[in-house]
């Protein structure tokens, strides 16, 4: 499946932005949805995952609260709801598809080309 992240830029501490990341596949819905992101210098690391039917989500504990992952299998999308963002989410962010939830970066086989989000203080 291949899969492209979009809605990224900048915005100011405090501030919302929502991530979204278009699939092409028509089995879509039969896959797992992951956000993940990487710092400068820093290794990737996992944000959020929702289930093939959404029932079932998983978040790191530093964006718990304040992120919320959600997809629209009728247009083969997932989203990624981030809210009050701090300078410490400024990463690029990736989306990953993968046969079932997972934290793990080897859970999912598909990753797109990700997208810069950036929080000034």
């Amino acid at each position: 499946v291949q899969l492209q992240e979009s809605g990224g830029g900048l915005v100011q501490a405090g501030g919302s932005l929502r991530l979204s990341c278009a699939a092409s596949s028509r089995t879509f819905g039969t896959y797992a949805l992951g956000w993940f992101r990487q710092a400068p210098g820093k290794e990737r690391e996992f944000v959020g995952v929702i289930s093939w039917f959404g029932d079932i989500t998983y978040y790191a504990d530093s964006v718990k609260g304040r992120f919320t992952v959600s997809r629209d299998n009728a247009k083969n999308t997932v989203y990624l709801q981030m809210n009050s963002l701090n300078s410490e989410d400024t990463a690029v962010y990736y989306c990953a598809a993968g046969p079932r939830p997972s934290t793990s970066m080897e859970g999912f086989a598909s990753w797109g080309q990700g997208t810069q989000v950036t929080v000034s203080s």
